[in-house]
């Protein structure tokens, strides 16, 4: 009883063996049959990637740019120019009417403050650094701090 469920057992693995190898083969005559029907579209295709695949690589050699970082180490002198104390022209403060309080604030403008940094500095609110600053822009007649500033530097009111 044994050997005959043996024997049956070995016909189904066969039996197995045989159509996997059957469809094994088939395949392969499936993928020949392709391949053989288009050829041309296969050569084509290898082609071109062969053909991408060379453009990219001389792009890349080509766009690379041959730097070549020379370091050239110069002993350099630097004479430093005595700057003459700035003198304040009085007479242009006088023309344009500006108040010592107005002075300050135009002053602490050149130097890049803002109005809270300014009445800060100056101990008043900032409304109070608003209208000297607005009084600045109609005396000087400017419409921005760059320009008003430009102007006073340019008239020697401040440094």
């Amino acid at each position: 009883m044994l050997k005959t469920i043996f024997i049956k057992n070995r016909l189904y693995i066969l039996y197995g063996v045989s159509l996997a190898l059957l469809l094994v083969l088939l395949k392969l005559l499936e993928i020949r049959f392709l391949i053989i029907s288009y050829s041309l579209e296969i050569y084509i295709g290898f082609i071109a990637v062969i053909f991408t695949a060379l453009g990219i690589w001389l792009a890349i050699k080509l766009m690379k740019p041959k730097v070549q970082t020379v370091v050239v180490e110069k002993e350099v002198l630097i004479e430093i120019e005595k700057k003459e104390p700035f003198i304040r022209d009085e007479e242009q403060t006088v023309l344009i009417g500006l108040s010592k309080r107005e002075m300050e604030v135009l002053e602490l403008m050149s130097t890049g403050l803002s109005n809270g940094e300014i009445a800060e500095k100056l101990f008043v609110s900032i409304a109070t650094v608003k209208t000297h600053t607005n009084r600045i822009f109609e005396k000087m007649d400017v419409q921005r701090r760059t320009q008003a500033i430009e102007k006073a530097k340019r008239l020697k009111i401040i440094p």
